[in-house]
């Protein structure tokens, strides 16, 4: 339990995970509990009210919480045993009680109340200033100005909330990991490549199903059979059960759905909000739903017309190869592969032995290198969660130890579908020192099989470029409060220096550092960079499309009044008609799965990702102006938005980086919609 409780004695402050029990969570969190409520009310009778008094002893009192908690949620999502899973309730449960006795406590919020009010008779840095408006604000968001009877209801309905959202998230991944599709008769894996059969083979043999095929729901399965497999009827499969995660049967979420959203409109209202959608997007760059509504309409109006004619496309490709003359839903990809190959000549299969896992790794640290002067250092002496984890000390010839780099690649039963980066230790003032950060990269990429290594596809590398853009943000960071280091900036913001990283797989000077076949040691040719680069843009229309669809979806679920919503199919298809264009499956449903929105924090902000798009192009058009490795457009990039975190509002961090507002013009110019 002490290895939760205590500072931890191993170099750079490494998590001790070869001394944490999953028995041990629990006590820890009530020791570390009792203690925060104990100091807690030893903070709440004192007087002062500076910044120091007030803002950073609260945050002291809480901090061996947040350690239980952090390394208990890092667990969570990338390697949760049965046993983990059984405890999570509680833990969700207990700390949501503690969270509202801070924020819903009067005598807490006068103290807070009193700090801001005094705030102009301080000497505080543009900093402190920052994190006690976002303090004060917070604490008014979360119901410290209601009466009585309506704070105990907000408690209720926060308590509810997390045991639903929690039940959401449990239901999608054991439906994912309860289907299995196994193949006896290879002919059924027709057009699938071999790498694919040699993994599905593997599959399934450690399952005692030796001689045959299996077919998980993991992502590197399922975008393989969508995209390549000859056999409809395979391909209906897969999608069907993807589609259907979920959705009807014991592990249904329909009515989680329908509870999550009406308790977060009823908390909006509780709050003085409109919808959940008003609450959260106060403190957003888009600030308000009908701006939101106002940027996705204009994508739509410059996308669909485009998506229409890639649809006919594909009909017509249909109608050619196989007498199809309407694709559905799990044809899409298929033919699209197909007609990439006739248009650009690009087979994806033929690009992975060029992304070797570790050469990919090897690239990007030479590419932050070049970009930031970061090196990389492997340490093997330092505990991890699984075997498949490493660790890197990672250092700045100026700066010196930046902090902590873990990486965990390969799909695992206990881990969370998907690819995201994790904060195991905030960058910031912890226990009085300004420490530096542990962050994490988790995906489920391709294994490596008893043949070949682990070659990656080029979603994949563009995947790890994209979550290393987090871990940079997080690495990066250089503020004195946790609250504001790091990813902690406003939603819309966040992607920003994710998705501009994705820029570079497509450049000739970044593949030139790590594009080799993994056996013969050559470099991608320029033919392949040619065709890399078109397929960037390749059916443009339909992919933006389909993002629209999520943040529609996303958008009419928390800017509605739940109440008047039905049911959840006939909500998704109405929400979603303006954006679909391939027919609805009888059977499947999106919302159900959605974890993105209804469990991983991205309710009424999955637009967030198009808006950060048009910030990514922006930003890139400057790096293409100057040299994609040009040192002034790094360092500009670096201290303003790397560095910065939330210590300024994210629009004027990005003028200073930029000098001007980004423009929409280089989003639909890059992605061939200008008209």
């Amino acid at each position: 339990m002490q290895a939760l409780l205590q500072p931890s004695t191993l170099r750079f402050g490494a998590i001790p995970f070869d001394q944490v029990k999953i028995a041990d969570f629990i006590p820890a969190l009530d020791k570390s509990l009792e203690d925060a409520r104990k100091n807690l009310e030893l903070w709440k009778k004192q007087t002062g009210s500076s910044f120091n008094d007030v803002i950073v002893k609260l945050d002291e009192l809480r901090e061996t919480v947040g350690q239980v908690a952090g390394v208990f949620y890092n667990l969570h999502s990338a390697h949760c045993p049965e046993e983990l899973e059984k405890i999570a309730p509680e833990m969700s449960q207990k700390l949501t009680v503690f969270g509202n006795d801070v924020t819903l406590d009067p005598i807490v919020f006068a103290r807070i109340k009193e700090c801001w009010e005094s705030r102009e008779k301080q000497t505080l840095t543009s900093e402190e200033r920052m994190i006690l408006e976002k303090t004060y604000r917070g604490f008014v968001r979360n119901g410290a100005n209601l009466n009585a009877k309506d704070k105990t209801r907000l408690r209720e309905i926060d308590e509810e909330l997390s045991k639903t959202t929690l039940a959401f998230s449990q239901n999608v991944l054991k439906a994912t990991n309860q289907f299995e599709k196994v193949i006896t008769d290879e002919k059924l894996l027709e057009g699938l490549p071999a790498s694919f059969k040699e993994a599905s083979a593997e599959a399934a043999e450690k399952k005692g199903k030796k001689g045959s095929w299996l077919i998980t729901l993991d992502y590197p399965m399922i975008v393989p059979v969508l995209t390549y497999a000859k056999n409809r009827e395979l391909r209906k499969e897969i999608f069907m059960a993807n589609a259907s995660k979920a959705f009807g049967g014991e592990l249904d979420n329909q009515q989680n759905v329908m509870t999550i959203t009406k308790l977060r409109h009823e908390r909006a209202n509780l709050l003085g909000y409109k919808t959940h959608a008003d609450y959260v997007l106060e403190e957003r760059m888009a600030s308000t739903p009908q701006k939101v509504t106002a940027f996705l309409k204009e994508l739509q109006e410059k996308a669909k017309p485009q998506a229409k004619k890639e649809i006919a496309q594909l009909n017509a490709l249909a109608k050619e190869i196989d007498g199809i003359n309407q694709i559905e839903r799990w044809d899409s990809a298929y033919y699209s592969e197909i007609l990439k190959q006739r248009e650009i000549g690009l087979d994806e299969e033929k690009l992975r032995p060029f992304f070797q896992l570790e050469k990919v790794i090897d690239g990007i640290f030479a590419v932050t290198g070049k970009l930031y002067g970061l090196q990389y250092k492997e340490v093997k002496d330092l505990p991890t969660y699984h075997e498949d984890v490493k660790v890197f000390e990672v250092s700045d010839a100026k700066k010196g130890f930046m902090g902590l780099f873990y990486m965990d690649f390969f799909p695992r039963e206990t881990k969370r579908g998907g690819a995201w980066m994790t904060n195991l230790s905030d960058q910031g003032l912890i226990r009085g020192e300004v420490r530096r950060p542990h962050v994490g990269i988790v995906c489920n990429f391709t294994k490596p099989t008893k043949t070949k290594p682990s070659l990656l596809t080029l979603n994949e590398v563009t995947t790890l470029y994209h979550e290393f853009g987090h871990a940079l943000h997080g690495l990066l960071s250089q503020c004195r409060y946790t609250a504001l280091s790091g990813t902690s900036v406003y939603w819309d913001f966040v992607e920003l220096p994710s998705q501009i990283m994705e820029n570079w797989v497509q450049e000739k000077e970044c593949l030139d550092l790590f594009a080799h076949h993994f056996e013969t040691g050559e470099k991608i040719s320029l033919e392949l960079i040619d065709q890399i680069k078109k397929a960037g843009n390749f059916l443009e229309g339909l992919a933006t499309m389909r993002q629209l669809t999520f943040a529609s979806l996303d958008m009419a679920w928390h800017s509605t009044n739940p109440s008047e919503i039905k049911d959840v199919v006939t909500f998704e298809m109405k929400a979603t008609e303006g954006t679909n264009l391939l027919p609805n499956v009888e059977g499947t449903n999106g919302s159900c799965s959605f974890s993105h929105i209804f469990a991983g924090g991205y309710s009424a902000g999955y637009y967030s990702y198009k808006w950060a798009e048009v910030l990514d192009a922006d930003a890139f058009e400057f790096f293409q102006e100057k040299g994609i490795f040009d040192p002034i457009a790094a360092a500009l990039f670096r201290e303003h938005i790397l560095e910065k975190g939330g210590t300024e509002h994210p629009m004027e961090l990005y003028k200073k980086f930029r000098g001007k507002e980004p423009s929409v013009d280089a989003l639909l110019k890059r992605a061939g919609l200008m008209a």
